[in-house]
């Protein structure tokens, strides 16, 4: 089984089919959709990170503006006044750590600062974010696709043909990142679940999975708590922790490298599991 490696600024994470890598969601917002965000409580929001890495986590993803469906725009300096602080100590204590953030400053601060990998849901939207990027070979970003923005992005999303047109977004956004000088190996793909699609929209994409995995960059999934595993099992945020688990065993199955979840020992161990006992093709497709 050929192991892939994702760069993560000092941190070298590997990652093969049936082992994708596993990243726990930190929020330190007052308003994350799944009723876990930890504010500016770094203490509690460090914690939490600690518990996660050794829980089986392979990285931390803070985020410090809610991207929820009608979540209002943070202004660049009370992001980082909220980001850096939980950032220094989580580097410090030698934790890889994602920044999900969309604007350029804040990744290049948030770069200078230890993190390995931007977490950039409008895929380079911001015009000078190439920019920032590009020099830091170690770091890896992930680009996104949504509809929209994150105020209104689901109030009626619409596609032709949603699978052509995500596809052909993060294409594009792969063009802009490469001729900025960033090389395709720093590169991940996320389809948006949520962000800008309608259930069926979300659920033609994750089916889709190993056509997004085809293109040969390492693929996130993030789906976890999301109103789409809610809509299947009828269950409160608070109570998704099943559905999303199995939902993450079927993006490793279909070829996802990274893993965003909530549910860290649990999703650590459904993947122990999956291994142990799944189909051996799909351990040995990657």
């Amino acid at each position: 089984m050929s192991e892939n490696i994702i760069a993560c600024g000092a941190h070298r994470l590997a990652w093969s089919a049936g082992r994708p890598l596993v990243m726990g969601i930190v929020n330190i917002t007052p308003d994350s959709f799944s009723g876990d965000g930890l504010g500016l409580h770094t203490d509690a929001a460090f914690d939490q990170a600690l518990a996660m890495m050794a829980a089986g986590a392979d990285l931390v993803d803070i985020g410090a503006e809610s991207t929820r469906p009608g979540a209002q725009a943070v202004a660049a300096d009370e992001e980082l006044s909220r980001l850096i602080p939980l950032l220094e100590r989580l580097t410090d204590a030698g934790i890889p750590v994602s920044v999900d953030t969309y604007k350029a400053v804040v990744m290049a601060e948030a770069i200078r600062r230890g993190a390995g990998l931007i977490n950039d849901i409008s895929a380079l939207g911001d015009s000078a974010a190439a920019g920032v990027l590009s020099p830091h070979a170690t770091v890896s970003i992930c680009l996104m696709h949504m509809q929209g923005e994150p105020r209104t992005m689901q109030q009626a999303p619409a596609y032709k043909d949603v699978q052509h047109e995500v596809e052909a977004f993060l294409k594009g956004a792969v063009a802009t990142a490469e001729a900025a000088g960033i090389t395709k190996d720093r590169l991940i793909l996320d389809p948006g679940f949520g962000f800008g699609k309608s259930f069926d929209h979300n659920q033609t994409l994750f089916r889709a999975m190993p056509h997004l995995v085809a293109l040969g960059f390492p693929v996130l999934i993030g789906v976890s708590r999301k109103s789409m595993i809610g809509q299947i099992t009828d269950q409160p945020v608070d109570q998704r922790t099943i559905g999303s688990v199995a939902a993450a065993m079927l993006a490793a199955q279909y070829g996802a490298a990274i893993l965003r979840v909530h549910d860290v020992a649990q999703t650590v161990d459904a993947l122990k599991v999956f291994r142990a006992l799944g189909p051996q093709h799909y351990l040995e497709q990657v």
